[in-house]
Parts: structure tokens; C-alpha cells; sequence
């Protein structure tokens, strides 16, 4: 005899939204929420767009039912009719680190205060860069935000072509797309270089991420060395993004070299900080027996022991910038003439 079967629990009902609004496989309109709310669908949609046109009553009415039924408004329709889609795209190489964070959030704060969202893109550090452009142009953003100045000539060839306001970041050009907002990455690699030296180091090890802006930081670098008449003693080239396991491992293949090094240049502060760790392992004082230098200034760098040397840009100033940039030519203005350029500090700290 089989045993008796358990009765099958009786399936939920899904929560209502409101009466008339329950349709399987339908989202919520305009006009359900009209219907709700006991109001016409023209004032459901002024109440959503132009709040100052309905009494208060009816407004406080028509959040209510949103909120409640859970809608959301369909952007696409009034894009098509005003030709804006209040998108800004904004194209990182990648957000593993908080190196861009800071540029990323007032970027988007600033576009907020007047209406805009920010769509954001992860370029990989190039790698897929041509095709994540490409699909954001052909959902039609009204403006676009690149890191960086080194694109492929068939990118460049789209995003003109797109005629919209395009601001590149964290870079200097003489030939911008459009408009531009960064520092020199040259002379933040001299000025690196400028501070070891200054400090009386003369045995200098780098440990590099080969990303294109930390490469011209390294030309930057060796071309201030030079000028000095000082070589690196040895050079470890590490694949980005940086990363704290890798400084360590730069450090440790720097030292493998066998060379004398008595002080460590880093592309990023990442890189440093995983330099100091190694060092620190391996019993070694800083900056007595290996001055450590970084580049960024994340939010680590003056809390590290010992606090760390670095170069400091001024991240959220790049994001604004370039957010009132896009905006004054989004309001049909000139928008900045010739680059902004932002500059960058020395940071010196304990490490060297």
C-alpha cells in the first residue's frame, strides 16, 4: 500500500499592484496608473515630467500610485518625440581598482542635477573598446565621455560621425575628438622621477603596468632619469590592471635581477603598496633599506605604514569638468575652447 500523499502546499498568489493592474505577462502603463489614480493619463504624465503644472493633491495621488504599482516611465516614447534620450555614456577602462571611482561619481552627480543618466562601459583597457563604442552609439546617447585619447581610427571615424558632445578624460591632446579634461601623463612620470632623485636615490627599479597612460608616465619617467644621467637598474613590466599580488611580484622579480636597488618606482599605488607588503616580508625598512613610490593617490596611500609617496590628481574635478562641459554644449553653448588641464601634486610621504 503506498504511503498517503502529503497535500501540495496552494500556490501564493502574486501581491497585487492595484485592481485592473494584475496582468500576467504585461508591465504597467501609463494608463493603468491614470486608471488607479482617478486622473487622466495626461496629467499621470505631467505629474511625472513637469510636477509644477498639477495641484499637489494630484501629484502626491500619482506618486503614490507609482510607487506602488511599481511603474516606470517609458523614456524611449519621449526620446523618440524630443530626439533626447537624457543618456550620457561614459566609457572606463575599468573599475577593478578605485582609481576612477571618484570621477565616476561626480560625473554622475553632476549630470543628475540636470536630468541625465550615465550609462557606463568597460573598455578593458582598450581591448574592447571599438565594440562597446559602437553598440552605445547605435542606442543613441546625447553625449559621450571616453577615457583617454588613444583610439582606433575607424572609433574616432564613428563617434564623429555621431555629432554629438564627446569629452575624453584623463589625458592631454593637442588633437582632441572635441572636448578635453585631464593632466600630462609625461610630466607626472618626471615628476616621479624628479622626487626619487631629489630624495638622493640613484638606484631605481621600476615596477610598470603596461596600460597606455602608465606607459607615457614611464617615457615620462626615464626621460627625466636621463636628463640626470641616471639609468634604472632594472625594469619589470606587469600586465594591467594593476593589482596588489602583482606589486608584490614585481618587486620580487626586481630582486631576483640581483641588482642593487634601493628604491622602486610603481605605475599605481596598487603596485605600491603590494612592493611595500613584499618588502616588509622580506625584512627589509622603508624607506632605509627601499624608498616605494606610487602613482594615484587611492584612498589607502597616506594610511599605509609607512604612508606612501605618490602622485595625486584631483579625480572628482575630472568628472565634474567634464560632466559641465558636455552640459553647456547639451544646451546648445560653445562648451571649453582648449583643454582643461587639471595638473597633478607631488605627494611625498614616508615611503621615500
Amino acid at each position: 500500500m503506498l504511503p498517503a500523499m502529503a497535500p501540495s502546499p496552494k500556490r501564493r498568489p502574486p501581491e497585487s499592484l492595484a485592481p485592473g493592474v494584475d496582468t500576467p505577462g504585461r508591465a504597467v502603463t501609463l494608463r493603468d496608473v491614470a486608471k488607479v489614480a482617478g486622473v487622466s493619463a495626461i496629467t499621470v504624465s505631467r505629474a511625472l515630467s513637469r510636477p509644477d503644472l498639477v495641484t499637489p493633491a494630484t501629484l502626491e495621488r500619482v506618486r503614490e500610485v507609482v510607487s506602488r504599482t511599481g511603474y516606470v516611465p517609458n523614456v524611449l516614447a519621449g526620446s523618440l518625440k524630443s530626439r533626447r534620450s537624457r543618456i550620457v555614456a561614459a566609457v572606463f577602462p575599468q573599475i577593478t581598482t578605485t582609481l576612477f571611482v571618484d570621477t565616476i561619481q561626480a560625473l554622475t552627480d553632476r549630470l543628475r542635477q540636470d536630468g541625465y543618466q550615465v550609462l557606463l562601459g568597460l573598455s578593458a583597457y582598450g581591448e574592447r573598446e571599438d565594440e562597446l563604442v559602437a553598440g552605445i552609439l547605435g542606442r543613441r546617447p546625447d553625449a559621450l565621455f571616453l577615457t583617454g585619447i588613444r583610439h582606433s581610427p575607424a572609433m574616432r571615424r564613428q563617434v564623429l560621425a555621431s555629432r554629438i558632445p564627446v569629452v575624453e578624460a584623463w589625458d592631454l591632446s593637442p588633437s582632441p575628438i572635441d572636448m578635453l579634461v585631464g593632466f600630462s601623463h609625461e610630466a607626472a612620470g618626471a615628476a616621479m622621477a624628479r622626487h626619487l632623485l631629489s630624495r638622493g636615490h640613484r638606484e631605481i627599479g621600476l615596477a610598470w603596468a603596461d596600460d597606455e597612460r602608465a606607459l607615457v608616465r614611464r617615457q615620462g619617467f626615464l626621460a627625466a632619469l636621463a636628463e640626470a644621467g641616471v639609468r634604472p637598474v632594472a625594469e619589470c613590466r606587469l600586465e594591467a590592471p594593476s593589482s596588489f599580488h602583482l606589486g608584490r611580484e614585481g618587486l620580487a622579480r626586481l630582486l631576483a635581477s640581483g641588482k642593487r636597488l634601493r628604491a622602486i618606482a610603481c605605475s599605481s599605488d596598487n603596485l605600491a603598496q603590494g612592493a611595500i607588503a613584499e618588502a616588509l616580508d622580506r625584512g627589509m625598512a622603508i624607506p632605509g633599506d627601499l624608498a616605494v613610490m606610487g602613482f594615484g593617490d587611492l584612498e589607502f596611500a597616506a594610511h599605509t605604514t609607512p604612508a606612501l609617496s605618490t602622485i595625486g590628481i584631483d579625480k572628482a574635478a575630472i568628472g565634474r569638468l567634464a560632466a559641465e562641459a558636455l552640459l553647456e554644449r547639451l544646451a546648445g553653448r560653445e562648451g571649453p575652447a582648449a583643454a582643461i588641464d587639471v595638473g597633478f601634486e607631488v605627494l611625498a610621504r614616508a615611503s621615500t
